[in-house]
């Protein structure tokens, strides 16, 4: 593994998952990351991001370094080319070159502005990493993607599964802000690569990407879907086809305990941080069925198993 910018610099994800579970069990190598250091940028606010991969580095013996670019460092020119009048101080040829110098390995949070869809899928801030690092980049979230939060999902389903091919629903919710696909996104791709029967449920107009969902099962109708459950992936985003649009707010798509009150207890499941009673309802959250916390704490393995794997390959 070179980089961890998309699910596909997985070679393979059964080993990663066992490899977080192994890690999970006993930290077997603190030392692999003594005298390494982790930069970690953010153009974006984070909690379980920022503070479980610190601590993931931290167990591989790493130092961390955190900067907040927007708050605390120079604005950024991404464009080549571009005559630098403006109030872009720093180009990131110079940036990633010198954190280069700094870091051996890099790790940035790049959120979209879901106005232009072009441009947020160019994924300009992450590749421009990639293209002017000379260490590895790993992806915090991306315009499109959040690849550590995937694994940490394939993981915490893993290790709760009580059947070898559970169906997993990746059920929309409503949300009162324009949240990216980036998740959704994800998710749906490291499902696609696992043992499992996908099902995903959106109001019309909420369809994901069809480059992403491709041959996966799509319905607008959420209690269809969430028959024979086994895993419940509750989420919100704004919509792909009228891009960045909220479309719907009315909560009959909110995840309520009566909609699973005759189904075999499915495993309830989201990503963090969660609008209590607008996605998801307390009863859900607060039940023996949720995986919320869980999920957040295997965040730290997920992270740890792909810097175990960056440092080994340096």
């Amino acid at each position: 593994m070179k980089n961890y910018i998309t699910l596909s610099d997985i070679e393979s994800l059964d080993e990663l998952i066992n490899e977080g579970l192994q890690l999970k069990k006993e930290n077997s190598v603190p030392n692999l990351g003594k005298g390494k250091t982790l930069g970690m940028l953010f153009f974006n606010p984070s909690l379980r991001t920022r503070l479980s991969t610190e601590k993931a580095a931290k167990l591989l013996g790493m130092d961390v370094m955190a900067m907040n670019v927007d708050k605390d460092g120079w604005a950024l020119e991404f464009e080549d080319g571009a005559v630098m009048d403006s109030n872009k101080a720093e180009h990131i040829k110079e940036a990633a070159g010198v954190l280069s110098q700094y870091c051996d390995i890099i790790a940035v949070r790049a959120f979209p502005g879901l106005e232009d869809k072009e441009k947020d899928e160019a994924e300009t801030v992450l590749n421009s990493f990639k293209k002017y690092a000379s260490v590895p980049v790993i992806n915090l979230e991306s315009a499109t993607g959040h690849p550590l939060q995937a694994l940490t999902d394939a993981i915490t389903i893993t290790e709760t599964k009580q059947k070898e091919r559970p169906k997993v629903v990746l059920t929309w919710a409503p949300h009162p802000k324009a949240l990216p696909q980036s998740v959704p996104n994800s998710f749906v791709e490291v499902m696609q690569k696992m043992n499992v029967d996908l099902v995903i449920a959106n109001p019309v107009g909420y369809d994901l990407n069809p480059e992403v969902t491709k041959k996966t099962a799509v319905t607008h109708n959420q209690e269809e879907a969430l028959k024979d459950a086994d895993f419940v992936y509750v989420k919100n985003w704004s919509s792909y086809e009228q891009y960045g649009k909220v479309l719907k707010t009315d909560r009959d798509w909110t995840l309520t305990k009566d909609k699973l009150e005759n189904l075999n207890n499915p495993k309830v499941m989201h990503c963090l941080p969660v609008r209590r009673n607008v996605v998801i309802a307390d009863e859900l959250l607060d039940s023996q069925d949720s995986l919320v916390i869980q999920q957040a704490g295997n965040r730290t393995y997920a992270a740890q198993a792909v810097l175990k794997r960056l440092l080994e390959e340096k």
